[in-house]
């Protein structure tokens, strides 16, 4: 399976004419080399998830611990994790982990691109109890596993692959260090994910400074997750899409949901001394235009290493 350049396009739903604004931006990323150039993505969302662009990211919990949980419980139902060792690749604040060693996992390793949420993740294992032995923090670039081959009976992740730009290494990866036999459950942003609230951005944030940057975000269907799972020899292959709607008693909350569980990363491409003015009119705008629901859109997938 060859690794392939990120997409260009965008993969999401959007309206006709949101579509053709950021396709027209990606056009440009693409013609600069932006688009080729994975470590400078990979740079701003880690940047976001750690906390160095806005304060959002320390509401994570507060604010999408309910949203999070309902897509870990989904993605694990059913699942048998008793005596297994696992691996949690972009494991955030630890919402998918806990649930693991909550039914009977041997050890989880956690692993994340930020610092700060692999340290939220430790303070909160803490608080529950877990010791050294039953979970393990890395910091790791997820299209380059620090692990050796066969190495897991079980690996899961969490709405991460959305937004790494090689989905495919991602995935080629995790399936590299899954042992024989081992399962691989994947939630991801499927491409409704957040539209309200992504168009009420689009329309707001300045345009001259976003361009030739391709917006680090990938959303995928059913469709997509399956043939790359076919692709990389997996068998009992299983997918499923969940969608539902998140309500807010007003814009501004709707909008803090909205930057606190994606971390607002887009935020980078904005000069430090201009960016809180940019918040508050893009907050501003979730109020003028009544965003008072955001769309959940998931796709989970699960496969068997032969």
């Amino acid at each position: 399976m060859e690794d392939k350049m990120p997409s260009v396009l965008w993969t999401g739903k959007l309206s006709f004419l949101s579509k053709l604004l950021v396709n027209f931006g990606n056009a440009i990323a693409w013609a600069t080399g932006y688009t080729k150039n994975v470590d400078a993505m990979k740079k701003r969302t880690e940047k976001g998830y750690s906390g160095a662009l806005t304060d959002d990211i320390a509401n994570y919990d507060k604010l999408g611990l309910k949203h999070y949980s309902k897509i870990s419980e989904a993605l694990l139902y059913g699942k048998s994790f008793m005596g297994k060792t696992v691996l949690d690749v972009g494991c955030g604040t630890g919402v998918s982990a806990f649930i693991v060693l909550k039914h009977g996992a041997q050890k989880v390793v956690c692993g994340d691109i930020s610092e700060y949420m692999l340290n939220k993740c430790e303070n909160k294992a803490e608080e529950l109890g877990y010791n050294n032995g039953q979970i393990e923090y890395i910091k790791l670039d997820s299209d380059s596993l620090p692990f050796e081959n066969d190495s897991f009976d079980i690996v899961i992740s969490s709405m991460l692959l959305g937004l790494v730009p090689n989905q495919e290494k991602v995935i080629k990866e995790m399936v590299r260090v899954l042992k024989p036999e081992g399962m691989i459950n994947i939630a991801t942003h499927g491409p409704g994910l957040y539209q309200e609230a992504i168009e009420t951005a689009l329309w707001t944030l300045p345009k001259l400074p976003a361009l030739g940057y391709r917006l680090e975000y990938w959303p995928r269907d059913e469709r997509y997750l399956e043939q790359v799972f076919r692709e990389l020899k997996l068998d009992y292959i299983s997918t499923r899409r969940i969608t539902w709607k998140e309500s807010f008693k007003s814009g501004l909350a709707a909008y803090d949901f909205f930057a606190s569980t994606s971390s607002a990363w887009w935020y980078s491409v904005y000069a430090p001394d201009k960016r809180k003015k940019v918040i508050q009119k893009v907050r501003n705008a979730f109020t003028k235009k009544g965003v008072r629901e955001i769309t959940s859109d998931i796709v989970i997938a699960s496969g068997r290493k032969a």
